[in-house]
C-alpha cells in the first residue's frame, strides 16, 4: 500500500532548480511533478504549490486545482495564489459541461452516420477531453473504444499511446504493459521503429521498476536507443531514463555487468551525459571505491525522494546498493574488523553491527560476527558437501523425469492418451525425450514395466 503523500516529508534542499527540472516535461505530468515536490518538500513547497496553481489554471481540471490550492492555503496562506478563484472554477465548470455534452453529441452522430473514421476520432477527441478535466476512467474508456474502428496500424499505435498516457497517470501498469506489447507487434517502417523504440522501453521500463522487477527494468532502460528527445515527455524525460536506469542497475548488476552493460553502452551514454553523477557512483562501485559510490547516491536521495516514479522505490533501491556494496567490500578477506566497516560504511559516532547481523539473517551475506574481536569473518566453504547435494539431487530428479517418460510410454502404447486426430502406431521414442537425455528403452509394447507406474 503506499504511503499518503502528505506523511513524506523532505526537509533537505534538493540539487536541481524548479524551473529547470520543469522543461524537461510538458502535459499533465508538469502538474502531478509540481503537487508532489509541493506536498513532499518544505524547501520547495510553496513555490511549488504556486507553480502548480498557475499551471492548473491553464488547464481545466478543477480537482488538480483545488487539490494544489488546499495544500498551498496550509503551508502558504499569505500568498496570493493561496486564494480560491471561485470565478475561474465556475466558468471552467460550465465550460467543461458545454463541451463534453458538444462531444457527446458529435459522436453519437457519427455512429449514425455509421462513419467509422469520424467515429474513431469522435472518440479520441472525447477522450483527450476526459483526459484534460481529470476525468481518467472516462478517458481510458473513451481511447478503448477507438479500437473497433481501427483502419491502419498507425491507429494502432496512436490508441496505445493514449491509453498508456491515462494508465501511466492511473498508475495502472497492468494497462501499460499490455499497451506496449501491442504496439511491439504492429509491423511499422525501420525509420518509425527507430523513434518508438526509445517510447517502448521507457514506458516498459517504468511498469517493470513498479513491480519491483529492478534488473528487468534495468535492462529496459539501458535498451532504450540514443535520440528519444521530446517524444516521451509527457510521462519520462531523457534525464530520467539515465537515474532511472543506472540506479535500478546499481541495485541488481554486478561490477563486470555494470562495466560492459552501463559503462560501455553507447547509447545509454548519450543519457548518462545528462546526469553525470550517476555514472560517477556507477564507476565508484565498478573501481570497488564503495564508500565513495554511496556518498554519491546520498547526497542526491532527497532529488529522488521528490521524483513521482521513483519515490516509493528509493529507500529499497539504495538498500540493495548498499548492501551490495558491503557484500563485495567483504569478498576479498577472510576476516575484517568492524571499525574497519564502520569507517567505510557508517558516519561517525554509529556501529554497522545490527546491519550486518540483519544481513546475516537475510542469508545476504555469508558470514559471522565475532563480538569478542570484533571481527566479521567468513563462513567456511564445504565443496564437497556442496557437490555431494547436487549429485544426489540430481540423481533424484533424472529418476523422477525417467518415470514420467516411461508412463508416458506405456499411456501411449495402450492407446490411452488424448488425442485430436487418429493416430497410427507408436511414435518415435527419441522424440518422447529432450536433447542430452539418454534414456533408451528397446521394447515399444505396452508391457514394458507389466506393472506400469
Amino acid at each position: 500500500m503506499e504511503v499518503p503523500l502528505h506523511s513524506l516529508i523532505s526537509i533537505d534542499p534538493p540539487k536541481f532548480d524548479l524551473e529547470s527540472y520543469l522543461a524537461n516535461y510538458k502535459g499533465r505530468t508538469r502538474l502531478e511533478r509540481l503537487i508532489l515536490i509541493g506536498t513532499c518538500s518544505t524547501y520547495l513547497g510553496v513555490e511549488a504549490l504556486k507553480l502548480a496553481v498557475r499551471e492548473a489554471k491553464k488547464g481545466k481540471d478543477i480537482k488538480r486545482y483545488l487539490e494544489a490550492q488546499n495544500h498551498l492555503e496550509t503551508v502558504g496562506p499569505q500568498e496570493r495564489e493561496a486564494t480560491r478563484d471561485k470565478v475561474w472554477m465556475d466558468m471552467t465548470e460550465k465550460q467543461n459541461q458545454a463541451e463534453t455534452q458538444r462531444l457527446e453529441a458529435e459522436l453519437k452522430g457519427y455512429k449514425n452516420n455509421l462513419i467509422k473514421e469520424s467515429i474513431r476520432m469522435g472518440n479520441e477527441d472525447l477522450g483527450n477531453h476526459y483526459q484534460a478535466i481529470g476525468d481518467l476512467p472516462r478517458a481510458f474508456d473513451s481511447f478503448s473504444r477507438m479500437r473497433q474502428d481501427v483502419s491502419m496500424a498507425k491507429h494502432i499505435i496512436d490508441i496505445s499511446k493514449h491509453l498508456i498516457e491515462v494508465a501511466v497517470e492511473q498508475k495502472n501498469w497492468v494497462a501499460v504493459s499490455s499497451n506496449v506489447q501491442k504496439i511491439k507487434g504492429v509491423v511499422v517502417p525501420a525509420d518509425e521503429d527507430r523513434i518508438l523504440q526509445p517510447y517502448l522501453c521507457a514506458t516498459d521500463g517504468l511498469a517493470l521498476m513498479d513491480s519491483g522487477e529492478y534488473y528487468n527494468a534495468a535492462l529496459r532502460f539501458l535498451q532504450t536507443e540514443a535520440g528519444m528527445g521530446t517524444t516521451c515527455n509527457s510521462i519520462i524525460s531523457p534525464n530520467d531514463i539515465a537515474v532511472y536506469g543506472g540506479l535500478c542497475a546499481l541495485a541488481t548488476m554486478e561490477r563486470n555487468e555494470l562495466h560492459t552493460q552501463v559503462l560501455e553502452n553507447t547509447n545509454f551514454r548519450t543519457y548518462l551525459e545528462l546526469e553525470p553523477h550517476i555514472r560517477r557512483a556507477i564507476t565508484f562501485f565498478v573501481n570497488s571505491r564503495y564508500s565513495a559510490c554511496l556518498s554519491v547516491l546520498e547526497a542526491y536521495r532527497t532529488d529522488y525522494w521528490l521524483d513521482i516514479h521513483l519515490q516509493k522505490h528509493i529507500d529499497d533501491i539504495y538498500h540493495l546498493v548498499r548492501s551490495k556494496s558491503i557484500v563485495q567490500y567483504f569478498i576479498p578477506f577472510s576476516c575484517v574488523t568492524l571499525d574497519s566497516l564502520n569507517a567505510a560504511f557508517m558516519p561517525p559516532g554509529k556501529t554497522i553491527d545490527k546491519e550486518l547481523a540483519m544481513m546475516i539473517q537475510r542469508k545476504d551475506l555469508e558470514a559471522r560476527i565475532d563480538t569478542q574481536n570484533r571481527l566479521l569473518t567468513s563462513v567456511p566453504s564445504a565443496p564437497r558437501s556442496a557437490l555431494q547435494a547436487n549429485t544426489l539431487e540430481t540423481a533424484k530428479e533424472y529418476e523422477r523425469e525417467a518415470h514420467r517418460r516411461i508412463q508416458h510410454m506405456n499411456i501411449v502404447a495402450a492407446d490411452l492418451e488424448i488425442k485430436g486426430g487418429k493416430r497410427v502406431g507408436l511414435a518415435p521414442i527419441d522424440d518422447l525425450f529432450d536433447d542430452g537425455r539418454q534414456l533408451r528403452s528397446r521394447n515399444s509394447g505396452a508391457n514394458i514395466y507389466p506393472g506400469g507406474f
